[in-house]
């Protein structure tokens, strides 16, 4: 059964950056569309950026510029770049690849 293991949550200050990571137990990623989703408290959950197996990428237009979802398919791993952070950004992140949820991954954007 695959399996799927976030990392990279955190506290930062506004303008800062991190990188979060969902790595695979399986080799999936030549066959699934691979989703980075956020959920605020009191909002629902959204999808953030989404990377599909033939290579489209799309983000919503409140993350445009400041992420880059990426892929390493040697090592099994979905990556979300995420720069120049606001507060509004704060929120759980989580991981999907093929319709498996990764675990919550806290981001706390404040000074």
């Amino acid at each position: 059964q695959v399996r799927l293991v976030a990392s990279g949550g955190g506290l930062v200050q506004p303008g800062g950056s991190l990188r979060l990571s969902c790595a695979a137990s399986a080799s999936i990623f030549s066959a699934h569309m691979m989703e980075w989703h956020r959920q605020a408290p009191g909002n629902e959950r959204e999808l953030v950026a989404k990377n599909s197996a033939f290579g489209r990428i799309d983000y919503i237009d409140s993350v445009k510029g400041r992420f880059t979802i990426s892929r390493d398919n040697a090592k099994n791993t979905l990556y979300l770049q995420m720069n120049s952070l606001k507060p509004e950004d704060t929120a759980l992140y989580y991981c999907k690849i093929g319709g498996i949820w990764g675990q919550g991954l806290q981001v706390t954007v404040s000074s």
